[in-house]
């Protein structure tokens, strides 16, 4: 069985919109180390339509873009994604699949069937995950800004507090902190 990872950028204050971030050299070689060591992404709805919209046509190369974005992009592209969405049903985009029906069955069939882990990068749908128990570490990017509004993370509340491990935190050269925890169990 393989993990399941929940990546996302943060800024200290807990904002994740992904406009606050700051978009790098570094950072994109941060998530790409984390997608090329795992098996599958993971999304919610909002998110898989939000990238689906700008990164199949970087990896087709109808968008402009520089080599290491663009080399992003075609291992995006190549990766398994798989959607949970009670909205949606049809994923067109390469080598996306639907996670239908009951959410903690679909991602823990996920789990069992992608033993190189699964990437988990929605803020919403964390929340949930987090809730059924399902996320097993988490690999944020803690960017030094304050952004003074929202979303935030984990807005929606958790039943209990979660008590992690640090497995380890490396500083970047743009200020933002790689923060590496697994859950306490």
């Amino acid at each position: 069985m393989g993990l399941l990872t929940f990546s996302i950028n943060v800024t200290l204050d807990g904002c994740v919109d992904h406009q606050e971030g700051i978009a790098d050299d570094e950072t994109h070689a941060f998530f790409t180390r984390l997608m090329d060591e795992s098996g599958a992404m993971l999304w919610g709805r909002v998110t898989y339509e939000m990238t689906e919209g700008y990164w199949p046509a970087v990896a087709r190369g109808d968008e402009e873009a520089p080599p290491a974005i663009r080399e992003w992009a075609v291992k995006l592209d190549a990766k398994p994604k798989y959607v949970a969405s009670s909205t949606r049903s049809v994923f067109p985009w390469n080598n996306s699949h639907h996670i239908a029906g009951d959410l903690r069955t679909g991602v823990q069939r996920l789990k069992d069937a992608t033993p190189a882990g699964v990437l988990l990068g929605s803020g919403k749908l964390a929340a949930e995950l987090d809730r059924l128990d399902l996320i097993d570490e988490y690999q944020f990017l803690v960017h030094p800004r304050i952004a003074g509004h929202g979303p935030t993370l984990y807005r929606s509340g958790l039943p209990g507090t979660r008590r992690l491990e640090l497995i380890s935190a490396a500083p970047l050269g743009n200020g933002a902190v790689a923060m590496h925890y697994r859950r306490a169990r």
